[in-house]
């Protein structure tokens, strides 16, 4: 007899990641299904990693307002609990014409309003002591504290294998084209022709929320995909700042940041651009050189020579509508919608989870927290961060522990096995999963070593190893039928 779940959700990004990983808590039987090969392969993958301030958006008259402030004051408990990259460095909001300092003003007073924890509004001197890298021609500014930098990946993959561990179902390669309803519960279709039955459904689809709801019978709405292409330096590059550099925003951007990522390198970045294609992942020498040219004038230090990779993602925008779009659906029963999740969605993804959850409640699924302990990931230490003396314990252990396959992220051999053994078995997976291959070289040097790994592992011929589902197989010829 096959299982009838209690809760289905689709889409493996933050918002689902975080749903599962609430959910798992409670005595529900609930599956995580995601049409790539694995999580935060979608738009959390490309995300710029901003854990917000809490002043762009009203708490009082939005939804994402409120649900940012709520989850930027949460992510201190999943950071204790899942061990993610996660950094509270600091947001600036800098302002480069006197004119602009009307805008830091009126933002400021939304943050007070927002009660925002220690905001506050600062001269030009203030604005240099609290960030030297900014240009001199810093007129003042906004200052959040509690802003920050996260992994956006390392927490989705966090979220997804606490969730695992504690009871929840991950089938990937799950592409949703059909669903009927019978009454008690739906049975949800795959393009494979895969099928899986759950009582209740959330829709947290990201960019294809909009064709998922179709599929549904829900809410009738577009997604419009705003791309934003990102710009990634060096660590060694001098332009670092220590905390988050915003300039001004505009009607529909908060502009181009200077960000001190949580992996260590810097990111500049993103442009705001409405496209027809939501599988557009392109960037452009034209928008390098304007990115380029709008973070020199804020930071000191920003140089092309610098550069080592560009990538874009595209957020997903419902048309006519800037707010989150999360309620129970008014057309398809049990069917709850968890769409528009554009900024500030990764800041607010705890608080989304614990609304959606209510939501669940509010439709008719019993919640009992588990009388079971709750289990928590293991720990998996990163060989670029311990000492000489554990890292010789690790050696001693297993010599795996100091065998260095990325030499310019500092990754071993024992990390990428463990991340291929918890089910990263593409070479994107591995890299988002270990940050080898983030470096300096891309993966020019370390790319085929960790082919072999994935090879060894699953048993999968070095032919049929993936980058990831979109980008297809990466060898072929002699080495095809290899399983080294």
């Amino acid at each position: 007899m096959s299982i009838i779940y209690d809760a289905a959700i689709i889409g493996g990004g933050v918002c689902g990641a975080a749903a599962a990983y609430r959910l798992s808590r409670y005595d529900v039987k609930t599956i995580l299904l995601e049409k790539e090969s694995d999580v935060s392969f979608g738009v959390s993958k490309a995300n710029s990693g901003i854990v917000h301030g809490g002043f762009h958006y009203s708490a009082q008259r939005t939804l994402k307002g409120r649900l940012e402030i709520r989850g930027n004051l949460m992510y201190d408990q999943w950071h204790q609990e899942l061990d993610f990259a996660f950094k509270r460095c600091g947001i600036l909001i800098a302002a480069f014409k006197p004119e602009q300092m009307e805008e830091i003003r009126r933002l400021y007073e939304q943050g007070v309003e927002n009660n925002v924890p220690g905001i506050e509004l600062c001269t030009r001197e203030r604005m240099l002591a609290l960030e030297p890298k900014l240009s001199e021609t810093v007129c003042g500014g906004l200052h959040a504290p509690g802003g920050g930098v996260v992994e956006p990946y390392s927490l989705v993959f966090s979220l997804a294998e606490a969730a695992q561990l504690n009871g929840v179902e991950l089938k990937t390669r799950f592409k949703t084209v059909s669903a009927v309803n019978t009454g008690d519960y739906w049975e949800i279709g795959s393009e494979s022709g895969e099928k899986v039955q759950a009582r209740y459904v959330i829709n947290a689809a990201g960019l294809f929320a909009d064709e998922v709801s179709k599929v549904f019978g829900g809410e009738e709405f577009v997604i419009s995909p705003r791309k934003g292409e990102e710009y990634l330096l060096d660590r060694l590059s001098p332009a670092r700042p220590e905390k988050v550099i915003f300039p001004v925003p505009d009607e529909h951007t908060k502009g181009v940041l200077v960000i001190p990522t949580a992996g260590g390198t810097t990111m500049i970045g993103p442009t705001a651009q409405i496209t027809g294609d939501k599988t557009d992942n392109a960037t452009t020498d034209l928008n390098k050189k304007s990115i380029f040219a709008l973070a020199k004038n804020m930071v000191s230090g920003v140089s092309e020579k610098d550069l080592i990779t560009s990538f874009s993602g595209s957020r997903p925008v419902i048309e006519g509508k800037e707010d989150f779009l999360i309620q129970i659906s008014d057309k398809a029963p049990r069917f709850i919608q968890c769409a528009g999740i554009q900024s500030p969605g990764l800041t607010s993804a705890p608080a989304i989870a614990e609304l959606l959850c209510q939501l669940l409640q509010e439709a008719g699924l019993f919640l009992q927290e588990k009388t079971t302990p709750f289990i928590l990931p293991e720990k998996v230490p990163a060989i670029r961060e311990v000492t000489a003396e554990e890292a010789d314990k690790l050696f001693q252990k297993d010599p795996a522990w100091t065998h260095i396959i990325c030499r310019c992220e500092k990754v071993s051999e024992a990390e990428i096995r463990l991340a291929i053994r918890k089910g990263h078995t593409t070479l994107d997976g591995v890299k988002l999963a270990t940050r080898a291959g983030m470096g300096r070289c891309q993966s020019g040097f370390c790319s085929l070593e960790i082919m072999k790994l994935i090879a060894e592992e699953t048993g999968t011929p070095l032919a049929e190893i993936i980058k990831r589902e979109s980008a297809g197989t990466i060898v072929t010829g002699c080495l095809g039928g290899e399983k080294k």
